[in-house]
């Protein structure tokens, strides 16, 4: 559904620059990260997408429908265009909120020692993993200095050997000369506890690396609910 457009001529309801959206711009720039609650962040957002129209019910109904702000802005682009009283403006509006956050989780991961960057590694894989509806494997291949070489896609569904082939990643690993990687991949159903599949798996490329020198140092899960490292768990 298209954004609806305001009618010639006449004040569209909401249309109030010195007052509501003055007010709530004044608070979004002298307030800090806690002035606005989400849903008048979604509300600031559609505001510049649609500007002649009261987007405060909007922001509410898509907050209610993708349970949250994180959920609105990680909501599939056709879901968005197609939410009632949105469209292809108003959704690029929010979904290059969720592309902005990606890049700058990167920016705190990319040339730095890994290890040491642990909650930015981890931030960097929640933004860009924790709502994901499938179950996606990835693997970051690290240099002997634990700096990231590739961030490599894998491949979706379950982590079992039908999906993921201890050979083939050790052999990306000699391929782009990696001394160690960490494994990761998300739960769509939001608990990140490691399945045994998840556990077998992980020691099968871990056992593959050993053998020429290749350190598997984690497997992360991602989930809604927070993450699990198999390291610290003591299942590598």
């Amino acid at each position: 559904m298209n954004e609806v457009p305001a009618v010639p001529g006449k004040k569209a309801e909401g249309h109030d620059p010195k007052g509501h959206r003055a007010r709530l711009r004044a608070r979004m720039l002298d307030g800090g990260a806690d002035a606005l609650g989400d849903h008048e962040i979604v509300e600031y957002l559609l505001m510049t997408a649609i500007p002649r129209r009261d987007v405060k019910p909007l922001a509410r109904t898509l907050i209610q429908r993708f349970g949250g702000l994180a959920g609105v802005f990680n909501a599939d682009r056709k879901a968005l265009e197609t939410h009632p009283g949105m469209g292809e403006t108003s959704a690029a509006a929010l979904k290059i909120v969720s592309i902005a956050a990606r890049r700058l989780a990167r920016a705190e991961v990319q040339d730095k020692p890994v290890l040491g960057s642990w909650q930015a590694l981890i931030d960097y894989l929640t933004i860009d993993m924790a709502h994901l509806t499938v179950e996606r494997v990835r693997v970051l291949y690290l240099n002997a200095q634990n700096r990231l070489i590739q961030d490599e896609h894998i491949g979706d569904g379950s982590l079992d050997e039908a999906s993921i082939h201890p050979r083939e990643v050790i052999r990306r690993a000699m391929e782009l000369g990696a001394a160690a990687m960490i494994l990761v991949h998300n739960h769509p159903s939001g608990n990140p506890e490691p399945s045994r599949a998840d556990i077998q798996i992980t020691n099968r490329i871990a056992e593959a690396g050993r053998l020429l020198n290749i350190t598997v140092h984690d497997h992360v899960i991602i989930g809604r609910s927070g993450h699990v490292s198999l390291r610290s768990k003591g299942l590598i």
